[in-house]
């Protein structure tokens, strides 16, 4: 017999010193000897990525940060938001004490905090004269534009260090704290700025990539909308809004002065980055290197600001569903037939619901805004509503397939039947039920309660929930592209991973979210986030209530 082999390094180094390739890392789709999961290994530091942001204020990073965690985190790869200004209002708020050197993050938060409650008219006044000011008396977080005018040597040096503080505790979790992208947020809008950051990640970690992602607004309009959405942020929520948006407006200006955008500097040395435009009307990249950034520019290339509806829900009631088998591909019942007509009438109703409410909202609206608005509407909603169309979009079985035939019969509905939405496919246990797996395959019963998430089905075709999460990840960049309505009828696994992403759920509660026949969940993207409505089944009233508030829950059924 042949002895097994023994792990070695054929090369000419021992220990190796060579970094270790970066190729693609899906979870539940790739494994190793490092990573039996397919997540990215500690190891594999090169395979982790730092992104920068760079942008003057109100040019939506805070909102495209959010979307790229969230659409990271929803496929399992760990990742987690560093932003520079919510260290900026900490230290604003935190306790003065005398501090030397450089120390710890704690004590740049008190000389900060010294810095920030000096008197604001002798910094007012020594700015006007170009001279270093100090800012004394600033209350709290109340920190005036003249904080951010880059002739304000002493507090650019404390913004600088700022930076740097939470970059560090960025790096901290990258390299020892088993993330893989961590994300610093701010506005890092000079060469020189950019470059210390990159130096110092390079100085703890040179294996680490590096992506800047610059925002530009052009368009006046989402440009007045988002800074009418600052007003309502931590920086100036309960004040007066007119001086608030003033103030604000200076403080734009100031970073206006010395800003310089993403170009010739980073193509020179070799700095990869992605300059979106209007939130994804145009994208630009350079250099491009490694898997995790070349799908960043994949995803936001499939952003837009339309307002519309997104309707979630699954099959009505299938023959299977009342013999409580899984998997399977049967009719619907009576009752499900009807869930499928009832269903119909309902999102019809709501579709004219909409279009009058965002009528209402052109007629009693003003763009660009008035002064005072805390609530612009859309920049988009002057399009022509009748427009948009209503897509309806079902899997390839059967049960999912039939719930739509009403709306395949309307020719104002367009149906298109999806095979990546067909449901998680459970192997060799297909048409079975939880019972009777727990009777004949007692062992892979256990396994699942214990695992959910990672569990997959034996047997040919087997999968689960992290398969469905890859097959759909191509779906939700489609879903973020178009801009007309969309009905999904999908499947319980389905309705899940899509709930999970669209509501920024934890990998802990995907596989256990409680989705029940006859529930719709609708979702309409803002460019705060999104508003969420769910709507139970009354089978009595052939129609569907709403319920107020309704939360994500976990089910109470164990085999679900």
């Amino acid at each position: 017999m042949v002895a097994p082999p023994v792990r070695q390094n054929s090369g000419g180094t021992t220990p190796r010193v060579r970094p270790h390739a970066t190729t693609l890392n899906i979870p539940g789709m790739t494994k190793s000897l490092v990573s039996p999961d397919g997540k990215i290994a500690d190891r594999d530091v090169a395979a982790k990525l730092v992104v920068i942001m760079v942008g003057l204020p109100a040019r939506g990073k805070s909102y495209i940060t959010k979307k790229i965690r969230r659409y990271l985190s929803w496929q399992q790869h760990n990742t987690r938001i560093f932003n520079v200004g919510n260290r900026r209002r900490q230290t604003a708020n935190a306790p003065s004490a005398p501090q030397q050197g450089r120390g710890t993050a704690s004590d740049t938060v008190a000389q900060a905090a010294d810095i920030l409650r000096r008197d604001s008219q002798a910094f007012r006044d020594a700015s006007a004269q170009k001279e270093m000011p100090t800012l004394e008396g600033v209350e709290s977080v109340d920190q005036s534009a003249k904080f951010f005018d880059p002739y304000n040597s002493e507090a650019a040096k404390f913004r600088d260090q700022l930076a740097l503080e939470t970059l560090h505790e960025l790096l901290d979790y990258l390299i020892s704290g088993g993330g893989a992208v961590g994300i610093l947020d701010a506005t890092n809008s000079t060469i020189k700025r950019r470059q210390m950051l990159f130096d110092t990640i390079k100085a703890r970690e040179p294996r680490l990539g590096v992506l800047f992602i610059e925002s530009v607004c052009t368009n006046p309009n989402i440009l007045e909308a988002n800074m009418r959405l600052k007003l309502s942020g931590p920086d100036y929520k309960d004040k007066d809004p007119v001086q608030s948006l003033a103030d604000f407006k200076e403080r734009v200006k100031a970073y206006e002065s010395a800003y310089e955008p993403l170009g010739d500097y980073e193509e020179d040395h070799g700095m990869q980055y992605i300059k979106m435009i209007d939130v994804g009307k145009k994208l630009t990249h350079f250099g491009l290197d490694g898997f995790l950034s070349n799908g960043i520019a994949h995803y936001l290339s499939s952003f837009n600001l339309s307002p519309r509806q997104i309707w979630i829900t699954r099959h009505g009631q299938s023959t299977d569903n009342l013999q409580g088998l899984i998997g399977g591909n049967s009719e619907l019942t009576e009752r499900g037939h009807y869930y499928s007509l009832n269903l119909y009438r309902f999102i019809t109703q709501k579709r004219k619901e909409w279009l009058v409410e965002q009528k209402n909202k052109i007629a009693q609206s003003s763009f660009p805004p008035l002064p005072g608005d805390k609530s612009p509407p859309y920049p988009d909603l002057n399009r022509e509503l009748e427009e948009k169309n209503t897509c309806v979009w079902t899997s390839m079985l059967t049960r999912s397939i039939q719930t739509a035939e009403y709306f395949e019969a309307d020719e104002d509905y367009d149906v298109k039947h999806w095979e990546m939405l067909n449901e998680l496919n459970a192997g060799k246990f297909e048409g079975m039920s939880y019972e009777q797996i727990a009777r004949e395959h007692t062992d892979e019963y256990i396994k699942r309660q214990r695992n959910k998430l990672h569990y997959i089905y034996p047997g040919v075709g087997g999968e689960g929930y992290l398969q469905v999460i890859n097959r759909l990840r191509d779906m939700v960049r489609e879903i973020e592209r178009i801009k007309d309505h969309l009905v999904i009828i999908g499947h319980r696994s389905v309705c899940r991973v899509l709930l999970a992403y669209f509501m920024d759920l934890t990998t802990d509660d995907i596989a256990d979210l409680d989705m029940p026949l006859g529930m719709i969940y609708a979702i309409e993207p803002k460019p705060y986030g999104i508003e969420f409505h769910a709507y139970k089944y009354n089978e009595e009233k052939a129609w569907f209530d709403e319920l107020p508030g309704y939360k994500s829950q976990k089910t109470v059924d164990p085999n679900a």
